[in-house]
């Protein structure tokens, strides 16, 4: 039985952000506890070359919409703190591209007309709701990038700052220390990924994604903080997915493979893009898949 998306809000209503009240989810409910969550709407597409059109615009439930729309969003009300698009070339291997803009997706007047002539065979893209008091500039706008990889978050570290920043960067090796220059938690976990990455020989995606979720739960832990860490990572040949928090539930996520929509691909959204089979993830789940489209699930 296909997932349809529930019946949409008028698309000229554009509530501001606020706390959604707690509902009954035991320790997820954050409200009670007084946090500000942010959380943005993913996407992650893998297979045949398709317009960005095709993934940004023309699903009932598109990420434009759920841009302003949200059906399963708990910290927010809106994803207005910008947005950013990842794709690879779909016939030579080059470094992927980024376009990425604070201002929200809705607002952006070259992204219609790009997304028409930009074709990939991967994609990701996220809009994002950023954390109370940090800066909405480029440089905290997902996707993050580092040959081969485009990395994009959605979650939060509670109360980075005073929390896991310290920790984390003091765990990085050069490059990987290098390479962040934003001030996102986001970013600083696409950081450790990168040090596993270069420090682990032959690691693969999904292993370093395992191992930087692991080690990192084990420092919020110590911290006693919250971890929520749903997160996209692709080289262009492989798409990996986690639904991860240490204290659940975890922001949603679901896929879903061969599409009529989408035939012969594999998509991974944070709420459902049209009618169709999509899966839950279930919860601290791994999700790879390469260009033969196989899915391999991993526990975490």
């Amino acid at each position: 039985m296909g997932i349809r998306p529930a019946q949409a809000r008028s698309l000229h209503h554009k509530p501001s952000r606020v706390v959604q009240d707690c509902d009954a989810e035991g320790p997820g409910c954050f409200a009670q506890r007084g946090w500000l969550l942010p959380m943005c709407r993913l996407l992650g597409y893998l297979g045949p070359p398709v317009s960005l059109e095709t993934l940004l615009y023309k699903p009932e439930h598109s990420l434009v919409v759920q841009s302003y729309q949200p059906l399963e969003l708990k910290g927010a009300l809106l994803n207005a703190d910008g947005f950013g698009v990842g794709w690879y070339h779909p016939q030579r291997p080059t470094e992927s591209y980024t376009y990425r803009n604070t201002l929200p997706i809705w607002n952006d007047v070259n992204l219609p007309s790009l997304s028409r002539y930009i074709e990939s065979g991967c994609v990701l893209a996220n809009v994002r709701s950023a954390t109370p008091g940090q800066a909405v500039d480029l440089s905290n706008c997902h996707p993050f990038q580092y040959p081969p990889f485009l990395f994009t978050h959605n979650g939060f570290i509670e109360n980075f700052r005073a929390s896991l920043y310290r920790p984390l960067r003091d765990r990085l090796g050069d490059l990987a220390y290098q390479a962040i220059q934003g001030s996102t938690d986001s970013e600083h976990l696409f950081g450790y990924f990168l040090h596993e990455w270069l420090t682990v020989p032959g690691i693969s995606p999904t292993e370093a994604l395992h191992r930087t979720l692991t080690q990192v739960a084990e420092l919020a832990t110590h911290a006693q903080v919250t971890i929520q860490a749903n997160v996209l990572v692709s080289d262009g040949q492989t798409l990996v997915a986690s639904r991860f928090s240490n204290r659940p539930p975890a922001p949603s996520l679901y896929w879903l493979r061969d599409d009529p929509f989408l035939p012969q691909a594999i998509v991974v959204a944070s709420e459902p893009l049209f009618m169709g089979d999509w899966v839950p993830f279930a919860e601290n789940s791994l999700l790879t898949v390469g260009a033969d489209q196989h899915v391999h699930l991993t526990p975490l």
